[in-house]
């Protein structure tokens, strides 16, 4: 959508097919997506998957040589705590262990705290349910009906209300249900020092140069975050975009090792434009990844990085992976993105959304953002794992018209054409007191990306 045209702050995609590009034709454009998986049945993603010599969709390094897939995986601050505890922590890191330490021991316990409060609210919205399908006789409980019942007992009417403000909250059994299984989850293995899942993928862990490891199933366990991601690549350029499943990303942390070797096998085998809609606060092999990094910035590739859900500035809480090298330098072909909501206003910078002024490069579309999940279904979602995408998309847009663009070419040009709202008034992604800063001060360009001007641009060189 476009501001002027539709008052919503979108990206102008329309206008620019309709009135720049109409009756040229593209070529195709390899879009590297590194994440959790993709459902390859579904029928919009199956037909612009990657097929690859002797490779299908893609590589998995969650995989190990059996078949199996690592779904669950540990964050890795509790990693790191492991490592700490046998005195084998990474030396930047040693003086933090004790801090990290006492950190998980309380995330664990307002975890455990979370589970005790949430099956709470199960059981009594159980007993609440079961007092009102009574009350109801044979009429369906539905939120109706549940209203225009006259109770005559204070077991009803205290089972009315808390029905009532459960539902308009959203707070449905599924809800609660997967809530619940989330947090019980984040116990069981994220937070848990005593899990390692790493032996399914039989690799030598230790070693960060080994890359012979992995498995071609690039579905995983759980697709659902990945075909989201690969679904707003496609649709941004739905006619020439090809997609390079590269699983790396359990439900958990990434791995420094496995994220280094996607993106070489992502340069190695052709992709112009690698999506990155992923995390973490600590990267203790990062000289690895930065080393990766370097080897797609000397070989022509975009890297397109999400920065984040925490409503933090990153110039004090970095999500790596970052474009900063450990040994100083800076990645040249990378983009830094933030989430905007189609709201716009005062709240155009989404309320979660990461920023930096000298971290985060431009903000794009990542609130309530419909794309396809697995089964053939379709899903909003928001987040900047969605605004990534978006840039994404928009890159390889533009390179399947302008194939000869380089990648600091296509940075430039996004960047650039991104429509600046410097001065407009916005509450800071993570305020409690509802604080308002000007959007320009929360990335490079305090701007979001457009495909119009972008295509203008080109045009006009």
């Amino acid at each position: 959508m476009d501001e002027s045209a539709d008052h919503v702050p979108g990206i102008s995609l329309g206008q620019a097919r309709r009135e720049l590009l109409a009756g040229k034709t593209p070529k195709t454009v390899l879009v590297a997506v590194i994440d959790g998986g993709v459902d390859t049945a579904h029928k919009d993603l199956r037909p612009i998957l990657w097929m690859g010599d002797n490779l299908r969709f893609g590589w998995d390094y969650q995989g190990g040589p059996d078949g199996r897939d690592v779904h669950w995986d540990t964050y890795e601050q509790t990693r790191l705590v492991v490592r700490c505890r046998k005195h084998t922590a990474p030396a930047q890191y040693v003086a933090q262990c004790a801090s990290m330490d006492a950190d998980l021991t309380k995330r664990r316990a307002d975890a455990q705290q979370q589970v005790e409060r949430i099956r709470d609210v199960s059981q009594a919205l159980e007993r609440a349910t079961a007092v009102l399908h009574s009350a109801l006789g044979s009429a369906p409980l539905t939120q109706e009906s549940v209203k225009a019942l006259d109770p005559t007992d204070s077991a009803t009417a205290r089972s009315k209300q808390l029905y009532l403000v459960l539902m308009q909250r959203g707070a449905t059994p599924e809800v609660i249900a997967d809530a619940l299984s989330e947090i019980q989850a984040r116990l069981d293995y994220e937070l848990n020092t005593d899990y390692d899942p790493r032996s399914i993928v039989g690799d030598d862990y230790a070693d960060v140069h080994q890359s012979n490891y992995g498995n071609a199933n690039v579905m995983g366990p759980d697709a659902k975050h990945g075909s989201h991601v690969s679904g707003i690549v496609h649709s941004i350029d739905s006619s020439a975009v090809r997609i390079m499943m590269v699983r790396a990303v359990p439900d958990g942390d990434e791995r420094d090792k496995d994220i280094a070797n996607a993106i070489r096998f992502a340069v190695d085998h052709g992709a112009r434009v690698i999506n990155m809609s992923f995390g973490k606060g600590y990267s203790p092999e990062k000289f690895a990844v930065d080393a990766a990094v370097r080897y797609a910035d000397a070989h022509n590739v975009l890297m397109v990085h999400a920065a984040g859900n925490d409503g933090k500035d990153l110039t004090s809480y970095p999500n790596f992976p970052t474009p900063a090298y450990a040994d100083s330098g800076h990645a040249r072909n990378w983009i830094e993105v933030g989430a905007s909501s189609w709201q716009g206003g005062d709240t155009l910078a989404a309320s979660f959304s990461n920023y930096g002024r000298d971290q985060v490069d431009v903000f794009a579309p990542g609130v309530d953002i419909l794309s396809t999940v697995p089964g053939d279904r379709y899903e909003k979602d928001s987040g900047t794992s969605m605004a990534s995408p978006v840039v994404t998309g928009l890159a390889a847009f533009l390179l399947s018209y302008y194939p000869d663009l380089t990648a600091g070419d296509l940075k430039r040009i996004i960047l650039e054409s991104a429509t600046r709202y410097t001065n407009q008034p916005v509450v800071r992604p993570g305020a409690a007191n509802g604080e308002k800063v000007a959007f320009g001060s929360l990335s490079r360009t305090g701007g979001i990306v457009n495909a119009y001007a972008a295509v203008k641009m080109l045009q006009q060189r």
